[in-house]
Parts: C-alpha cells; sequence; structure tokens
C-alpha cells in the first residue's frame, strides 16, 4: 500500500502569517499549475481523501472532473489548531511562548490551541483506519505531512519541521514490514 501525501496549493495570505486551522484562500493560478502539472504523476486507483479546509478541499475537488474520486472529507487531515496564534504574524508572537513551543515542539499546546502530539495521534489514526491493500492520495498539509513522516517511520516529533514540504508538494510512502519507507518526495 502507498500512501500519496499531496500538500495543498500556496495560500493567499502575506508571507509570516500564522495560518494553521484557519480556513484561508489560495491562489487561483497555482491551483490550476497543479491540476495541469500533478495527474500524470498521481495514481488513478487511488482513494482520494482531503482535509475540510478549502486549501486543500478545492484541489481534491479539481481532480474530481480529471478522473478521482469522489473525495472523501477526513477532520483528522486539517492542519494543527494554533489558537491564540492564528490570523497573527509568526514575528509578532509572544518570544517566551515560540520559545517554549520550540523546547517542547511535540508537547506544548500554544494558548488555546492543540500540542503536535494531537496532530500525529490525529494522522495515526487516519492512516490506522484505511484499508490495508488499496493506496490512498490524501490531499493535506505540512504539518500532517511532516508528523506522519516522522511517526509513520518511527521517529521521534522532536524533529518536527526538518524536512520542508513546498506548497503542492507529493511525498510517497510506502508500507513495507515492518513499517513505513519514503518511496518519493
Amino acid at each position: 500500500m502507498k500512501l500519496w501525501l499531496l500538500r495543498h496549493p500556496r495560500p493567499a495570505v502575506p508571507t509570516g502569517l500564522c495560518y494553521g486551522a484557519s480556513d484561508v484562500p489560495i491562489e487561483d493560478d497555482h491551483l490550476a499549475d497543479l491540476l495541469e502539472s500533478l495527474p500524470p504523476r498521481l495514481p488513478r486507483e487511488a482513494t482520494l481523501y482531503s482535509s475540510p479546509l478549502s486549501r486543500c478541499l478545492r484541489l481534491a475537488r479539481g481532480l474530481e472532473p480529471l478522473g478521482w474520486g469522489p473525495v472523501s472529507i477526513d477532520e483528522r487531515l486539517r492542519e494543527m489548531d494554533f489558537g491564540a496564534w492564528e490570523g497573527r504574524q509568526w514575528s509578532a508572537l509572544p518570544r517566551e511562548q515560540i520559545d517554549a513551543w520550540r523546547d517542547d515542539l511535540p508537547n506544548y499546546t500554544p494558548p488555546g490551541g492543540e500540542p503536535l502530539r494531537d496532530l500525529a495521534t490525529r494522522g495515526q489514526a487516519f492512516c490506522a483506519a484505511l484499508p490495508p491493500h488499496r493506496d490512498a492520495l490524501v490531499v493535506t498539509h505540512a504539518g500532517v505531512i511532516q508528523t506522519l513522516l516522522r511517526t509513520l517511520r518511527g521517529r521521534p516529533l522532536s524533529g518536527f519541521g526538518a524536512t520542508r514540504i513546498e506548497y503542492g508538494q507529493l511525498v510517497v510512502l510506502e508500507r513495507r514490514d515492518p513499517g513505513w519507507e519514503v518511496v518519493d518526495g
């Protein structure tokens, strides 16, 4: 089984904005580019899943008339909720909160948000529920992809963010005995 993880198109927001669980618009030109360039690289037989946030859902819905789908929307695929940080510039956040988060990435909870370990737990639960003999094409967020890259391969969350995931990037994991391996991306 392969897990095809696809990050949403570039959001139409100011650079440096914290927008995790917020539903923000995307750049329409980037969406059009992805819908033109991605299809030859995607598996036709895979089940299509998407985060409920529109930046993912618009890409997933755009794939439907091209032969994928129907899309299954799954709440577990939404991005991390940064609580009071949402909609603010990262540079404007209280330094002591950012430092505390960096010091304990898996467990620190942004004010009113969720800890990274909860995002990882959601992603793992999603993967555990997938049919074992069918590929999955998942349109989601960098945080979800990064946590899955770590947890499915038995790596600690403390290294979260070490791998940059670009907008529209495709990362492919394959389930092999005894775990998962990156085969593309």
